[in-house]
Parts: structure tokens; sequence; C-alpha cells
């Protein structure tokens, strides 16, 4: 595969890993977001990759988000080149065309706990801990944190994470809804690997097709999404998938899918 900076890529079977790899806390630059953003391009454009697992690289953290030094003179143009690449990288990788899964191995600090917000599914190790603390030096989340977190654990706890800097652990994050799995400190990866796993078993045309059915109800209202349901399941009978689908449960085996 190509290179990807900051970013170390490994194709396991029909997963790719990806391990956050800035040292010492794998701080985003805007190199390392344009990277992520390739990366995803390409990985979507590979029709044997159905999952992608994101973790950190080491025992502490995760991601620390972005380095504070490349907003210290103050740039506006600094800022909007930061604040462009985020959102370019996290909505590239909110839109990944198969199951996304972040395997969090530490500290999940602003930026790098929006990139976890970005990703289909949170599993957390016992140690973890996050947080959104843009606020407390005169910054804001500027990656989606705002909206995937309120989505996700609802706006009270998104306030009090954000508006009042309040830290999460592993327990609380699983409590409110922010992460769906807690694992010993460890064993993240692994959790995710299987889960990535499961996915195999699962048509890859169908998954994408319902992902984007879920994820639209953040945008519209469900009663917009209903009919669009319908067709999408229609439209399914044009892939071969379901017909492999269909086949492999009645002569009772392993279906083989070829991702079209």
């Amino acid at each position: 595969m190509n290179t990807y900076t900051n970013l170390q890529v490994e194709i396991t079977g029909h997963t790719a890993v990806v391990t956050l790899a800035n040292p010492p806390a794998h701080t985003w630059t805007a190199d390392s977001l344009s990277a992520l953003t390739r990366l995803v391009a390409d990985l979507n454009a590979n029709r044997e990759i159905y999952s992608l697992v994101v973790t950190g690289q080491g025992e502490k953290f995760f991601s620390a988000g972005a380095d504070l030094k490349v907003f210290a003179d103050g740039d506006k143009a600094m800022a909007r080149t930061m604040a462009r690449r985020f959102g370019e990288a996290f909505e590239a990788l909110s839109r990944f065309r198969g199951v996304s899964i972040a395997a969090i191995n530490g500290y999940a600090m602003g930026g790098g706990l929006e990139c976890a917000l970005a990703c289909d599914l949170r599993i957390a190790e016992s140690h973890a801990q996050m947080a959104l603390p843009e606020a407390a030096v005169g910054l804001l989340p500027c990656a989606g944190g705002t909206q995937n977190l309120a989505w996700l654990v609802g706006e009270g706890w998104a306030k009090r994470m954000v508006l009042c800097g309040e830290r999460v652990d592993a327990d609380t994050a699983l409590r409110i809804g922010l992460v769906e799995q807690v694992v010993p400190k460890g064993e993240a990866l692994a959790a995710a690997l299987a889960l990535a796993k499961s996915v195999e078993k699962q048509s890859p045309t169908s998954v994408a097709a319902c992902k984007k059915l879920i994820q639209g109800a953040r945008h519209e209202a469900p009663a917009q999404w209903l009919p669009v349901e319908r067709e999408m399941f229609v439209d399914l009978f044009d892939t071969e998938d379901q017909k492999e689908g269909v086949s492999a449960f009645l002569e009772k085996r392993a279906a083989q899918w070829r991702n079209a």
C-alpha cells in the first residue's frame, strides 16, 4: 500500500488496521490528517476491505488531538487550514464504506476523541480517559465533536464534557453510551479485530447500505428515510452478494461475498 504520514497500516484478512503513530501522544498534523483522508479513499476503493480498526501505538495514548503549539501564535490561516483538514479527515472516516472500530488504548483527548467519535463503534481499555477539553484553552471541538458526541450520549453529557470540561473514564463512557465495550488493558485491539471478523459474515454491500440508512437519521427525520430504506432493499437485488447470500442460506453453506 501507499505510505501515510504518522499512520501505520496493516491489512489482516478483510480488515485494515490503522495505528496512530506520532509519539509521544500521537497528535494530529495537517499532513497526517490529509493522509487519513487519502487512506480512507484508498480503502473504499479496495473491495477486499470490509472493516477498519483505528488504534494508538503503545499503551498510554490513543491520540491527544492537535498539538497546541500549532495555534500558539494566533495564526488564523493556520487555524482555518487545520479545521478544514480535521473536518475532511474525520468526515471521510465517518463515510467509510465498511464498519469502522476505534480501539481506544489510552488517552483520547480533543481531536483524538473526535477521531473515535467518527468511527461506527468504540472499544475502550479499562484505563482509558476521554475528554473534549478545547474550551479550557479558548478553542472548541471543530472536527465533529459537538455534533457526534451529543448524538451518542445526549445533550446533557455532551454539555458536561464540552462546556464543563469533564473527563470520563472507561466505565463512565460505557454507562453513558460513549463506548460500546470496555476490555482490560492491552486487549482493545484484539477485541476490535474479533468484532471486525464478525463483519465478514455480513454481506458488505448490505452493510454499506445499512450504514448509510442508520447514519442518515442524524441529518433528516426518519420519515424521510423510510421510503429510501424500501428502495435500497430492492436495489440490493441488483447485486451479486444478494444472490449469493440467499443461495448460501438455502444450501446451508457459508456465503462467499464478492462485495459487488
